[in-house]
C-alpha cells in the first residue's frame, strides 16, 4: 500500500472527465489535490471523507504549505484522535472551484494556456460533491465508512447522502444547513463586491500582473469573520478594550482590540487564498438549496438513502443556528433516517467545530465507533 503513488500527503491528480456540471457546463480535464491518511483496508470499509469549509483545504491534518501551521482540523483527526489514521482511511481533498490544487479560476484552462479567471464555470456543492466522487474512483474505494463536514463542508455531506446514498454508510454534518437565508446571502454578496470593486480586480484578470485585490479580499475576509464569532465571544476577548494605546487617537487608525484583530485576519487571510475563488465558492454556498433539488421538500433528499446521520450545532452559532439542524432532523425523521442530534454550549460562535471542543470529539468518536 506504501507503493501506491496515489495514496499520501500532496497529492494531485488529473482525471479526464467530463464532469456534467449543474450549471449546464462540462469541465473537462479535472484536477483535484488530496491528501490521504492511513490505510485502507483490503475490503475497502474503512474510508471516511473528510469535506472542508469555505476557506479551508486539503491540508485537515498536515501543515499548510504556505502557512506552515498546522492542519485546520487536528484537533478531530489524527493519532488517537476520534478519526484516526490507525483505524481509518481518511482522505481529504481540495473542492473544485477551490485554489490549493483543484480546478477553480486559478488553474490553467487547457483551451487557452491561460488561468480561468471568471471564464470558469459557476459550480454548486453538487459539483463538488460529484467531482470527490470522481475522486473516490481513482483511488478504489466505492462506499465511505462515513464522511465528515462542518459548514460548507456539513453541505457537502448533506449532499453526498442525497446524490451517492449507496455510497455513504454515515454522515455527520456540524454546524451547518440544508440551505443560505437572505442573511447569509446577504453577507456573502458584501464579500464579493468588496472584492470586485477593488481596482486590482481587473474583472478578473489579474493573475499575471502579480497584484491581486488583496484590499477587497481582506475586507471580504473581515466581514465574514465577524459572522464566524460570537457577541458574546467577542466581548469577553476584546469588549471595548483599546490596542497598544492609552487614549483614543481620534483618527482612523485600529484604535480597538477588535479592530486590529480584524485587519489581521484580512491581511493573513490574502497570503493563501485566491479572490476569484473567493467569488465562487462563495456563490456556490449561495445556491445550495438541498429541498430545492428534491422537489421542494427536505425529506425528499433522504429517502433513498441508507446512511446513520449525526448533526452537531452550537447554540452561540448564529450563522448556522441550531434552528437550522432541528430542520434537518425532522426531515431526515419524516424520511426514516436514522439520526442523532446534540446542540452544544460553546462561546465561539460559529467558529466552535475548529476549535477546542472536547464535547463535539466525544460525540463524534462515540458516532463512529457505534458503527463499526
Amino acid at each position: 500500500m506504501s507503493d501506491d503513488t496515489r495514496f499520501g500527503l500532496a497529492r494531485h491528480v488529473t482525471l479526464p472527465g467530463p464532469l456534467q456540471l449543474d450549471g449546464g457546463a462540462l469541465l473537462s480535464p479535472v484536477d483535484i489535490a488530496y491528501e490521504t491518511y492511513g490505510t485502507l483496508d483490503a475490503d475497502g470499509g474503512n474510508a471516511i471523507l473528510i469535506c472542508h469549509a469555505l476557506t479551508g483545504d486539503q491540508n485537515v491534518a498536515s501543515n499548510h504549505p504556505i502557512t506552515g501551521k498546522p492542519g485546520w482540523w487536528t484537533r478531530l483527526v489524527g493519532p488517537g484522535k476520534p478519526v484516526d489514521p490507525d483505524r481509518h482511511f481518511i482522505i481529504c481533498s481540495n473542492v473544485i472551484g477551490g485554489c490549493t490544487g483543484s480546478s477553480g479560476p486559478a488553474t490553467v484552462n487547457p483551451a487557452t494556456g491561460k488561468p480561468w479567471g471568471m471564464n470558469f464555470p459557476v459550480i454548486t456543492i453538487r459539483d463538488m460533491v460529484r467531482a470527490q466522487a470522481m475522486l473516490l474512483d481513482h483511488l478504489g474505494v466505492a462506499t465511505l465508512a462515513a464522511v465528515i463536514g462542518g459548514s460548507m463542508g456539513g453541505m457537502q455531506a448533506l449532499s453526498w447522502s442525497a446524490t451517492f446514498p449507496d455510497r455513504v454508510r454515515a454522515a455527520i454534518v456540524i454546524a451547518s444547513a440544508a440551505r443560505h437565508t437572505a442573511q447569509n446571502i446577504a453577507f456573502h454578496e458584501v464579500g464579493r463586491q468588496a472584492v470586485m470593486a477593488d481596482p486590482n480586480w481587473r474583472g478578473g484578470d489579474y493573475y499575471e500582473t502579480g497584484d491581486p485585490p488583496s484590499a477587497g479580499l481582506a475586507v471580504a475576509r473581515m466581514a465574514a469573520h465577524i459572522t464566524y464569532l460570537s457577541e458574546a465571544g467577542l466581548t469577553e476577548k476584546f469588549g471595548r478594550r483599546l490596542q497598544t494605546r492609552n487614549a483614543k487617537s481620534f483618527g482612523f487608525d485600529a484604535d480597538f482590540q477588535v479592530e486590529s484583530y480584524l485587519r489581521h485576519q484580512g491581511i493573513s487571510f490574502v497570503d493563501r487564498f485566491d479572490a476569484n475563488s473567493y467569488l465562487y465558492i462563495t456563490r456556490a454556498t449561495d445556491y445550495f438549496d438541498l429541498a430545492e433539488e428534491h422537489g421542494g421538500l427536505l425529506a425528499n433528499a433522504f429517502r433513498a438513502s441508507k446512511a446513520r446521520f449525526c448533526l452537531v450545532s452550537f447554540d452561540t452559532d448564529w450563522l448556522y443556528p441550531t434552528s437550522e439542524s432541528r430542520a434537518l432532523v425532522q426531515a431526515l425523521n419524516a424520511a426514516g433516517a436514522p439520526v442523532s442530534f446534540v446542540e452544544l454550549n460553546s462561546p465561539f460562535g460559529h467558529d466552535a467545530f475548529l476549535l477546542d471542543s472536547p464535547g463535539m470529539n466525544l460525540v463524534i468518536d462515540g458516532f463512529l465507533r457505534a458503527g463499526a
